[in-house]
């Protein structure tokens, strides 16, 4: 199958492509290459691509792709509310572009990064009420609404030849050869190992679900060639119940995986709106023998690993491994316009 992977530059997509790649898929890339420097490690081997904003995408991009796993997006809540407009100009109306010209372009499957976000404050925590794919969605930031608002806009383009799918990924953590380090297990562990302290600065009570970037790459790959009545048109939260952790059972996690680390919950920030724990059996049920491989404990382990192993430093972790960080550096040195494209 040949596969249009975008933002095969970033976090997710530098995990992703060499699974769909040994799976036997024909990966073509496209990416803006905003963070395509935010390396740790040896610079990874990426699949041929297109180094295209996504809101240039054209009908040359899509023609003779038969799937299209969509990644590319402005990527954190930081990001979409320093910048709404910004955020649902790339995130919403590029998306939703992207997928016009790949449905009359005849590609049939269509897999869409969303979020465990768009349930916002959902569920409250209750162990008895895990947040299925049915619950009422309250998104809290531009971020989170963005994604809601592709789901509805794609499921509006959906027909008997066009198939897109949701896939709600969790929180995601773990080691990519391109790098984040600004969410919150990744973060955790930089901060553990590079001041000693686990530091956490809301009050350590809400729920997350977490993920790691390779079970959710082998997500997509098995969503990609799964019959076409198992997921057409459906909304997945890409998970496990297992991971489904407090902030401040993460950062205990985290202090035992660095040795010599102490947990410091400071609440500055005040408790977090965005608390859930979410159930993750749809997803099982569609696809018989799939099930996430990695705890957030083998995710922390994994993660100081590979700071120690590349050398991570304090100046990488704060700036070039952080979205936020990166961007506005890119723009103070005049790299990028206003709009974060790229200056001829």
């Amino acid at each position: 199958m040949r596969v249009l992977l975008t933002g095969h530059q970033g976090y997710l997509g530098t995990v992703m492509a060499p699974v769909l790649t040994a799976a036997g898929h024909e990966v073509v890339g496209l990416d803006a290459g905003l963070f395509a420097d935010c390396v740790l490690g040896p610079p990874p081997a990426d699949p041929p691509g297109h180094r295209v904003d996504l809101r240039d995408v054209t009908a040359d991009h899509v023609a003779g792709v038969d799937a299209v796993i969509h990644l590319a997006a402005l990527s954190n809540d930081p990001l979409g509310s320093l910048a709404p407009d910004l955020t649902y100009d790339i995130n919403h109306h590029a998306s939703v572009r992207l997928a016009r010209l790949a449905r009359d372009a005849g590609v049939r499957r269509f897999l869409y990064a969303s979020t465990c976000s768009v349930y916002g404050a959902a569920g409250g925590g209750d162990s008895t009420n895990l947040v299925t794919e049915d619950a009422p969605l309250r998104p809290v930031t531009p971020y989170a609404e963005s994604k809601v608002r592709v789901e509805d806009d794609l499921h509006a383009l959906s027909d008997g030849d066009f198939s897109p799918v949701f896939m709600r990924n969790a929180t995601a953590f773990g080691y990519s050869p391109r790098l984040r380090a600004d969410i919150v297990l990744n973060n955790l562990v930089g901060h553990a190992l590079l001041s000693g302290e686990v530091l956490v600065l809301s009050d350590g009570t809400p729920w997350r679900p977490l993920v790691h970037a390779a079970d959710i790459a082998r997500s997509f790959a098995a969503a990609l060639v799964a019959p076409r009545e198992a997921v057409h048109d459906r909304a997945f939260n890409i998970g496990s119940e297992i991971n489904n952790v407090t902030v401040a059972e993460i950062a205990e996690q985290v202090a035992e995986a660095v040795t010599g680390s102490r947990v410091v919950i400071t609440g500055e920030t005040g408790a977090d709106p965005r608390s859930y724990r979410v159930d993750f059996s749809r997803f099982r049920a569609a696809i018989p023998g799939f099930d996430c491989e990695w705890t957030v404990k083998q995710g922390a382990l994994e993660l100081a690993d590979a700071y120690r192993k590349h050398g991570l430093t304090r100046e990488d972790f704060e700036r070039r491994f952080t979205r936020l960080a990166v961007l506005r550096a890119a723009s103070d040195a005049g790299a990028v316009d206003d709009t974060l494209r790229w200056r001829r």
